[in-house]
């Protein structure tokens, strides 16, 4: 009963979301088009930006939720990890570059829990501000992460979610498969055991 409410929260959040027509109207009206963007590594002056597009994308994303993000602490949040330089994190995030505005970012770091031993790498973080969403960036994200992975000599990653995330659907067309817990329900989780294969199929 759980798994079913869930689809159907999903559904309707995912209703909210403009197509991928829509955004490419938008997008034109806008003067832009998809070789406006960069996809690079994200440095510590991005501090700032990375806390409005954090902020900003999860409101778009649970837009239904009562609970209120403090600005204080996600920028706290962002300044921790640009501290801790040596423990295999990374973010990527998408740039305009006739603006320099941010529209989406990921980040990755090294999976340390041993609750699921199939998994060395964690798909921490990734949004795409919802007026960008569906024109390929998410993917380009998705294939970045995974490349960088590799490189790292990680093959596997995991992502932890919610499973209401309208996303969800974007994590299994990227080969992400549901984890379930002891008593099969759904509880938001995807895993990949072959980055290899996304890497190969994600565009650059």
């Amino acid at each position: 009963m759980k798994n079913f409410t869930n689809s159907v929260l999903r559904f309707i959040l995912g209703l909210k979301r403009p197509s991928s027509s829509t955004n490419k109207r938008l997008l034109h009206k806008n003067g832009e088009t998809l070789s406006s963007f960069i996809i690079r590594e994200a440095v510590a002056k991005d501090i700032d930006d990375l806390v409005t597009l954090h902020i900003q994308t999860w409101y778009e994303t649970y837009s239904n939720s009562k609970h209120k993000l403090s600005r204080e602490y996600i920028h706290r949040h962002w300044k921790d990890f640009f501290s801790r330089t040596n423990e295999g994190w990374f973010c990527f995030v998408i740039e305009n570059t006739h603006t320099n505005r941010l529209i989406g970012y990921a980040k990755g770091k090294p999976y340390a829990s041993g609750d699921l031993p199939d998994y060395a790498g964690e798909l921490n973080k990734i949004y795409v501000l919802r007026n960008y969403q569906r024109l390929g960036f998410g993917a380009k994200l998705v294939g970045h992460v995974s490349r960088r992975f590799l490189d790292n000599g990680i093959a596997s990653m995991v992502l932890f979610g919610v499973p209401e995330n309208p996303s969800c659907g974007f994590h299994e067309a990227m080969g992400g498969k549901r984890l379930y817990g002891a008593n099969r329900q759904f509880h938001g989780g995807y895993g990949w055991k072959d980055l290899q294969k996304v890497a190969e199929t994600t565009p650059i």
